[in-house]
């Protein structure tokens, strides 16, 4: 069970941005601990209406009268240093902290914190470290950067030492906790507004795996060679998982794919025949997350069978490939989060894996930075779908200062790769242009951070 004594100097706790899916995993965490939790949100969506539901009360909008009573202000890193609440919490007096420490002062209540972190397939790797340990009743406390059916949330309070999360770069956050367990899956150029470059970026995951103690453990990607390049600086036990490199503890081999593109594979540990393993997700990719779940539950003494039994049943998190629905008489949408270049080639693999006729893509590209500095390498990435519709960049935290816009992706495509794109802003005008081209046994997949996921269920609907 965590100790919260470090905490319960704060009574009543407010939170700046708790429609976050952060923000909103620690409140439900905080109010089911016993603490009086209300928070603001400049968007009304499902997350805030489920926290209404579960007793916190949130405000969309700006919440001056609950901030005013609260001990400590908690806010999300999206926050600027103008915003109203953050400025009156100055004004009273009132102990600030943001997120990622915030987050920080919870692992350090557990005595086994399990950090799931890389640039890329967080989510889903700590979904499946989670479904393990709750196969094998280890009664895991669990925080995850999407719904999780299982959950029936993104979070879940338990009753032991063990707090499985996502431990995010962005803006350094992750480097505030106390982990007991690393997991990095992988270290690639992305948040470089931040970053600035790639070996800042490496220098970060070196630093943060200079905070596990010696009787820590590391699990990492020996087929990465940023992860090779910092795993020596660790004092932690290492473990290593990969899909090209022999030398690693957990490799698989007699890797196959059925048409659903959900793969089958021989799990060798240390060379020695360990489990076949099935998935009801699709992808190359998810099986190199597999493998760093299956590391980290051996490690964590969980039986073969429950690994294997778990991640069968383990059929992904919110917006991870998620099956939406049809139309047109048989038309399959999907939806996914992917918004940087390497994970659009991985979801882009997995549909060449599935049955089907043509596949369209809806792209929003997610930062004006982002899509700026990586713009060749997003057209390379989106490449080998048949059919590309490109809609309005979503700006997020930013302005766009970068003079950059969707079109500019579209004229890459067809300058530099002689690949047709379509450029179209307007929501309602993407549903009528898919509607009117697609037939049966096409898959659409929607792709993006942004709002771009609500075009599946107005395509189904």
């Amino acid at each position: 069970m965590a100790n919260i004594e470090e905490l319960k100097k704060y009574k009543n706790i407010h939170m700046i941005g708790i429609g976050g899916i952060s923000m909103s995993g620690i409140a439900e965490i905080l109010k089911f601990w016993g603490f009086h939790v209300t928070g603001s949100d400049s968007t009304a969506s499902e997350t805030t209406e489920r926290l209404i539901q579960n007793g916190i009360s949130v405000v969309i909008g700006h919440d001056l009268e609950n901030l005013a009573k609260a001990d400590v202000v908690v806010y999300s890193a999206a926050i600027k240093k103008d915003d109203i609440e953050l400025l009156k919490a100055k004004e009273l007096n009132i102990p600030i902290i943001e997120r990622g420490t915030f987050l920080g002062k919870i692992t350090k209540a557990f005595n086994n914190s399990i950090c799931v972190s890389g640039t890329h397939g967080k989510t889903t790797t700590t979904s499946m470290i989670s479904v393990c340990f709750l196969e094998a009743h280890k009664d895991p406390s669990i925080q995850v950067g999407a719904y999780l059916k299982q959950l029936k949330g993104n979070y879940r309070v338990g009753n032991s030492e063990y707090f499985i999360i996502e431990a995010c770069e962005y803006v350094e956050s992750y480097l505030k906790l106390f982990p007991r367990t690393e997991i990095i899956l992988n270290i690639d150029n992305d948040h470089l507004d931040y970053f600035g470059n790639l070996d800042n970026i490496v220098k970060s995951f070196d630093n943060y795996i200079k905070l596990l103690p010696e009787d820590g453990l590391l699990v990492i990607n020996s087929d990465d060679a940023n992860c090779r390049r910092i795993a020596k600086d660790s004092k932690a036990k290492i473990v290593t998982f990969a899909l090209d490199s022999e030398n690693a503890n957990f490799i698989a081999r007699n890797i196959k794919f059925n048409k659903d593109g959900f793969p089958c594979f021989d799990v060798y540990y240390n060379n020695n025949f360990y489990k076949t393993i099935k998935l009801s997700i699709p992808g190359m990719h998810n099986v190199l997350n597999a493998l760093a779940c299956i590391a980290v539950c051996h490690e964590y003494g969980v039986s073969k069978e429950d690994i294997k039994n778990a991640l069968e049943k383990y059929t992904g998190a919110h917006r991870r490939f998620e099956y939406v629905g049809q139309f047109n008489q048989g038309v399959s949408v999907y939806d996914d989060y992917g918004h940087h270049p390497t994970e659009i080639m991985a979801i882009s693999h997995a549909v060449s894996q599935k049955e089907h006729r043509k596949s369209w893509v809806v792209f929003q590209p997610h930062t004006y930075s982002r899509t700026r500095l990586l713009l060749d390498d997003f057209a390379k990435a989106l490449v080998d779908f048949d059919n590309i519709i490109i809609t309005d960049i979503y700006a997020a935290r930013e302005d766009n200062i970068y003079n950059i816009s969707s079109q500019d992706l579209v004229d890459k495509l067809k300058n530099t790769y002689n690949k047709q794109a379509l450029y179209i802003s307007d929501f309602n005008d993407i549903v009528k242009y898919l509607k009117d081209h697609t037939i049966k046994n096409d898959i659409v997949l929607t792709l993006g951070a942004g709002t771009v996921t609500n075009i599946g269920p107005m395509l189904v609907k």
